[in-house]
């Protein structure tokens, strides 16, 4: 084996998500069109949050942290491959390769601890209703999404310090669109035991119990909203629910299908598919949900659409 190969490796070379030439300004125009929705979408969000003061609550702050991140998290993967695209320039260096997977799964990890978060003041307002105010303030809220940022991006260390100790031999071609944990792994000539465990121990210690967390606010809010027997009101608690909800399932499905598996029987194709999903797709469709399903929201824009329509004039 080649220990030179093995201590100088500084660049890869990420293959993408296809080789036809064909395909190329398609995937292109594709990809620009979904990260231009996705960015404007999310930013629609978060000024719309900012602006109106009826949405200065405890859902709608957790809600612009959860846009801040689909923005970071589409940003950090997407200029990239439309590069690739464009100029089919596939080569990224080992230090701009570690700078993505850090901010890819420290943004990844703040998502998971933010929904979770986002569902427990589901769960206190349609369960504790009367209590709402003084167990969700406006500081406890701030508290709670600057420890989701804090622990997602703490946590995406130990991944990268794991990984950018590993040995890369001969091979140096990502086949992926990005810089992505799992296909890094693969990819290494070395003994890969280590980051394994971490993987599956930060699995076990925090996407599964904050799965489990979200699962369980859900029962009991579920069970409280059957329980009220105005049909309006059982329509109205449902529809502050069924966006977040909605999220949360395509989110932790994608997610939990890649990771919670040995590296051993990872499938590049399927990988990618269910990459393109939570990076690209679930970023799209997330401000998409919240707004179109969300009648306060929707007035909201309504309102700041007629001043701006009204200062033209």
């Amino acid at each position: 084996m080649d220990v030179e190969n093995m201590t100088t490796q500084r660049e890869f070379i990420i293959l993408g998500l296809s080789d036809n030439p064909a395909l190329q300004l398609p995937l292109f125009l594709v990809f620009l069109a979904i990260y231009l929705i996705t960015v404007l979408g999310n930013l629609v969000i978060i000024t719309v949050t900012c602006v109106d003061p009826r949405l200065h609550t405890p859902m709608y702050f957790f809600l612009s942290n959860l846009s801040l991140t689909d923005i970071c998290c589409t940003t950090i993967i997407t200029p990239k491959l439309l590069e690739i695209f464009l100029s089919g320039n596939k080569t990224i260096s080992f230090a701009g390769c570690m700078t993505q997977l850090f901010s890819f799964m420290g943004s990844v990890s703040s998502e998971a601890f933010l929904l979770t978060t986002m569902a427990y003041d589901r769960y206190v307002s349609i369960c504790h209703p009367l209590h709402y105010s003084l167990m969700m303030n406006q500081r406890l809220s701030v508290v709670l999404a600057a420890i989701s940022w804090i622990t997602g991006f703490l946590n995406s260390v130990a991944f990268t310090v794991s990984v950018s100790r590993l040995s890369f031999c001969d091979s140096h071609e990502i086949d992926h669109f990005f810089c992505e944990l799992i296909p890094l792994l693969k990819l290494s000539c070395t003994e890969i035991s280590g980051p394994e465990i971490i993987l599956f121990v930060d699995a076990m210690l925090t996407a599964v119990p904050t799965f489990l967390v979200t699962l369980t606010s859900y029962t009991y809010i579920i069970s409280a909203i059957l329980k009220i027997r105005s049909k309006e009101g059982k329509r109205k608690a449902f529809s502050t629910c069924s966006s977040h909800l909605t999220v949360i399932s395509v989110y932790y499905l994608s997610l939990l299908s890649i990771y919670l598996r040995p590296t051993s029987t990872y499938s590049q194709g399927q990988g990618k598919i269910m990459s393109v999903v939570y990076t690209t797709v679930t970023p799209m469709l997330n401000p998409l949900i919240y707004s179109l399903r969300n009648k306060e929201v929707k007035n909201a824009l309504r309102k700041i659409v007629s001043s701006l329509s009204s200062k033209k004039i």
